[in-house]
């Protein structure tokens, strides 16, 4: 994810302006701010941009029930996304509105160059229309009169209106697709789009509505009867954007090509084939990555307005925190599959990851050096095999481990390796006893050592934290005494282990991330920790007696479906010395799994593994998180081995 000339192009999709700004909107908003703020510290000169779609009939029929102009409604709207991105930390360059009238001007230009190349032209259609979703159905597109989409009534229309022949360029698309396997991701969405053009034949795109029916929209400059076809209008933003907001003069030339395009999984046909399609015929460059994540719902139900479970990013700010909402939306599942939002589940990741790791291991070092060296961090002393470990740990985790999956938009993976780090330096704490060091004038150069490495390790972890959770990385710098716009002004590539300076003086704050009672789902912090930390109880899992296996037939066992899968990403599940939770690939599917093989093996040393896991298992929870089948491994009362495969089979493959 790379130009040539050292530029990066970094796009959401805009949205609605009729929408309440939701969880999805955070979702890939956040998403995209963490890959500029990244790119940023690799001394990138990024551009990113969002903002608004503003025409269509949507916006024209909410503007007149409200019976107001809809310039005006879209006046009014408009600030509730740009104030929850300054909530959100949004670093975004440019923020585009389709009612800017520079954009009009370029949809209009690119519209005269379509149609002076005769590759604009006026047919009658009929077909089902959807209201909501602002287009055309086919007959055997519509079943009993719903949109297939949105599941919303249909009408049916007659009418005069411009087609784009979007059916001419089928064959190159799909060559293109095949050809830059980087084009479209995940592998999935890519599957989907190549299953679509190869199988179907692709007409052309109806590309205006007339004026007697939609008149909030781009005039056609060649036809003064007609608007343009709201998608049209929107997918031009990421080139028109460009031309205009930048501060200084236009850039398209430096930028364009888009490194990614973040969208939604629902409008990742728009813009593989639309706008693919829109750019070869305006002979411009595609762009590098159309990535398409999933969807999130809500304790594991679709989310919506009717049941009242749309999640608030505001509210969930207000009684999180910005940062711990980020880095929940980024670590809980990985980008590209669908995620399930629980209260319960964020508070988790709060409580176990945020609180007793990262702010405990804050709150410990600077308490530490508060009361031993008078508030000042000490030189180190001489240094042994387990500091070293330390060290390696850390710069192996700023030069190789968040490049490799942060360049592959792999947050949670990153993440991951973040939070080991985390947990290698709170056991690097627990067993040093820095607070057992203090007691003896003998071990003053130990516990300086000791000291040091945690504050430099909490530097390099501000570092890395930083795209994720900028606030609390500035926080972590200002607490460790150094400038508040510290982590702004590096590049990760100039970072060295030791730059922490001794002698700094640090300014012990609040806690970081107090821990959250649960029993008033986020309502009331909890006492940040104390020094020493003390472990957390777990409940052990008592072992049941083995029951007597009873026989079956071969029809019985044929009916239990294996197959191997190869492992994606693990982690262990909070609270349990047991589970782990594992995202697995069938190769035509991925799958999330909880297996109870933690106490045999790291998550770490997973990933890659081909695996069996029985298939068809009916899905079940295991402390609140579904499973979606079972992995077979040895052993009687304990896991003593997996049953991988050591050929290389691929995933998805059945087990005989």
């Amino acid at each position: 994810m790379m130009s040539a000339n050292n530029t990066l192009y970094i796009t959401t999709p805009i949205y609605y302006v009729n929408d309440v700004p939701h969880i999805g909107h955070a979702y890939t908003t956040v998403a995209a701010d963490v890959l500029a703020r990244y790119w940023r510290l690799h001394g990138r000169e990024v551009f990113f941009l969002t903002g608004l779609d503003e025409h269509g009939q949507k916006v024209q029929q909410a503007a007149a029930k409200a019976g107001i102009d809809p310039q005006a409604h879209c006046d009014k709207l408009a600030p509730q996304f740009r104030h929850l991105w300054t909530r959100l930390n949004i670093s975004n360059d440019a923020f585009i509105r389709t009612t800017d009238v520079q954009h009009i001007k370029v949809v209009q230009r690119y519209l005269q160059e379509l149609f002076e190349k005769q590759l604009i032209y006026k047919a009658d259609y009929s077909g089902w229309y959807c209201t909501f979703d602002e287009r055309f159905w086919t007959e055997k597109d519509v079943e009993n009169g719903l949109c297939p989409d949105c599941k919303r009534t249909v009408e049916k229309l007659s009418e005069h209106n411009y087609f784009f022949k979007m059916g001419q360029y089928q064959d190159r698309l799909i060559e293109h697709i095949k050809k830059h396997d980087r084009f479209i991701r995940p592998e999935s969405r890519r599957n989907e789009v190549l299953g679509f053009l190869t199988t179907q034949k692709l007409g052309d795109l109806s590309i205006s509505r007339p004026k007697t029916r939609l008149s909030w929209g781009i005039e056609l400059p060649f036809d003064t009867d007609y608007v343009t076809y709201v998608w049209f209008d929107a997918l031009v933003n990421y080139v028109s954007a460009l031309e205009y907001l930048p501060r200084e003069t236009p850039v398209g030339h430096r930028f364009w090509p888009a490194n990614v395009h973040l969208v939604g999984k629902d409008i990742l046909t728009t813009h593989a084939v639309y706008w693919s399609t829109m750019l070869m015929a305006l002979n411009l460059p595609l762009p590098e990555t159309i990535f398409a994540h999933g969807w999130w719902t809500v304790d594991g139900e679709k989310m919506s307005k009717s049941r009242g479970n749309v999640v608030d990013p505001y509210k969930m700010i207000d009684e999180f925190g910005v940062d711990a909402f980020r880095y929940f939306l980024l670590r809980e599942v990985p980008f590209g599959q669908d995620g399930d939002f629980s209260l319960t589940g964020m508070i988790t990741r709060i409580n176990s990851d945020l609180a007793n790791g990262l702010g405990n291991l804050l709150s410990r070092t600077l308490t530490l050096i508060e009361r031993t060296q008078g508030g000042v961090i000490p030189a180190p002393g001489p240094t042994g095999p387990a500091e070293q470990e330390l060290e390696q740990a850390t710069i192996t985790l700023l030069r190789e481990i968040l490049p490799r999956h942060l360049e592959q938009l792999e947050f949670n993976r990153a993440l991951e390796g973040i939070w080991h780090v985390v947990q290698l330096a709170n056991q690097y704490v627990d067993k040093t006893a820095p607070w057992t060091l203090a007691k003896s004038e003998r071990d003053a150069a130990q516990l300086k050592t000791v000291l040091y490495t945690m504050a430099e390790i909490l530097r390099c972890l501000s570092i890395a934290t930083y795209a994720v959770m900028p606030k609390s990385a500035q926080t972590i710098c200002a607490q460790l005494g150094l400038a508040d716009d510290y982590v702004q002004s590096l590049e990760i590539g100039t970072i060295q282990w030791g730059d922490l300076l001794p002698g700094t003086a640090i300014r012990k704050g609040p806690s970081l991330f107090p821990r959250i009672d649960s029993k008033t789902q986020g309502a009331k912090p909890v006492t940040d920790s104390s020094v020493p930390s003390q472990p957390t109880a777990t409940v052990p899992t008592p072992t049941p007696a083995a029951p007597v296996v009873p026989q079956v037939t071969i029809d019985e066992f044929m009916k239990v479906q294996l197959r191997t899968a190869k492992i994606l990403s693990a982690e262990r599940v909070p609270k349990s010395e047991k589970l782990i939770k594992l995202q697995v690939s069938l190769g035509d599917e991925q799958r999330q799994i909880v297996a109870g093989i933690g106490k045999k093996y790291e998550p770490d040393v997973l990933v890659g593994k081909t695996i069996v896991i029985v298939a068809n298992l009916k899905p079940a929870k295991l402390m609140g998180i579904e499973s979606q089948g079972m992995v077979l491994a040895a052993g009687d009362t304990d896991v003593r081995g997996l049953l991988t495969i050591q050929e290389e089979v691929d995933p998805g493959t059945k087990v005989k």
